[in-house]
């Protein structure tokens, strides 16, 4: 079955009433029969629930992955993952990745006794010297979250699996309609679903995508379970939703994507364009390989240096100034104030998140608002 198709019908249960939309049950507790035996398969609310089970077996298709964990949120998910490490283990992140995740290592990974060291991932020589046996994970993203570097997936999972050590990568740029890491040799895939999976600016969710339902894969769930970053119902029915729609979404604003950013390489007051889609960008040719389009996601770098960033953002008309991403409304921000004080990203570049409308109307607002 083609992605299209699957994306329409994955999860999908006939429901006892008829309705073709799925229904949303929001009870926090499920009954047991007469012997004590729940009825339905569920107990509690922070155990399991049909809309989350839906949502799972929605998923674990849309990614070829053997099973599915949903959270309240992809902090949440990658949280549990790392939560689920021993104590003595390293973890290996991208330079760049997404500030969240940082944070998170430098003010919570210590107390937990693991240790963690940043690397350009796009280096894969710097990659394999960052190694160590106590290695658990090697933690990715590509493209990456703001500068779109992009790492050579199946090259970076040997690495690892010679190592004896673990990948995740962060896939929610992408999407699986783009890019399908687990087909790559990569064992978790994770996403924040408040953004493509969702698309409309208005839930909040996470997911992990296991190659194989292992002893990681009950580790996490065992995480979830106790320490409660479960994915509400009505959460779980709107990323569903979200999920029919997600492939046109993504070709359409994959090639709005494209044609914003070859407009903004050619504008005087722009230095420089990160978008795996444009011939001259590092990674191009790998994201070629590996992606079946680039993405919606750009950043770009604004020549006359950060007040003229900030600038262009107060200028815009279209646009809308807001962090996240992924929704059908295009979001400019100037990455490093979204970020605060531990942000590592260029003062002088901004991220744009390209939607549905047309791209030629986001040109001539991005034009009007990088002028002089």
């Amino acid at each position: 079955m083609r992605f299209e198709t699957l994306a329409v019908h994955a999860g999908h249960t006939d429901d006892p009433s008829g309705g073709v939309a799925p229904a949303i049950q929001l009870s926090t507790t499920f009954a047991r029969d007469a012997a004590g035996v729940p009825i339905s398969g569920h107990t509690y609310i922070r155990e399991s629930n049909p809309n989350q089970a839906q949502l799972e077996a929605a998923l674990a298709p849309l990614e070829g992955a053997a099973a599915a964990l949903v959270f309240a949120s992809g902090m949440a998910a990658g949280i549990a993952l790392l939560q689920s490490l021993p104590p003595g283990s390293h973890v290996v992140f991208p330079d760049d990745v997404y500030y969240g995740f940082r944070d998170a290592a430098h003010d919570f990974l210590p107390q937990w006794g693991i240790a963690s060291d940043f690397v350009g991932m796009e280096d894969l020589d710097a990659l394999g010297r960052a190694l160590r046996p106590e290695t658990r994970v090697v933690w990715l993203e590509t493209p990456s979250n703001p500068m779109l570097k992009v790492v050579d997936l199946a090259a970076a999972a040997a690495l690892a699996r010679a190592a004896g050590a673990l990948t995740v990568v962060d896939n929610t740029f992408a999407t699986p309609v783009l890019q399908q890491p687990l087909q790559l040799g990569l064992d978790v895939v994770l996403h924040s679903s408040t953004k493509y999976f969702g698309g409309h600016s208005d839930v909040q969710g996470g997911a992990l995508l296991f190659a194989r339902r292992d002893d990681l894969f009950a580790r996490v769930e065992h995480a979830r379970h106790l320490l409660g970053a479960v994915a509400s119902p009505f959460n779980c029915w709107l990323v569903l939703r979200g999920l029919r729609t997600l492939a046109c979404r993504m070709a359409a604003q994959s090639a709005g994507a494209l044609a914003v950013a070859r407009a903004l390489a050619g504008m005087p007051e722009v230095a420089a364009v990160h978008y795996p889609g444009l011939p001259e960008h590092p990674g191009h040719a790998i994201a070629a390989r590996q992606m079946s389009a680039f993405g919606a996601m750009l950043s770009l770098r604004v020549r006359a240096g950060r007040e003229a960033a900030l600038r262009a953002v107060s200028r815009v008309r279209l646009f809308t100034r807001a962090t996240s991403l992924g929704a059908v409304e295009s979001l400019i921000e100037h990455r490093a104030t979204s970020e605060g004080p531990t942000s590592r990203t260029p003062q002088d570049l901004l991220r744009l998140s390209i939607g549905l409308e047309h791209p030629d109307d986001l040109i001539e607002d991005l034009r009007q608002a990088l002028a002089p």
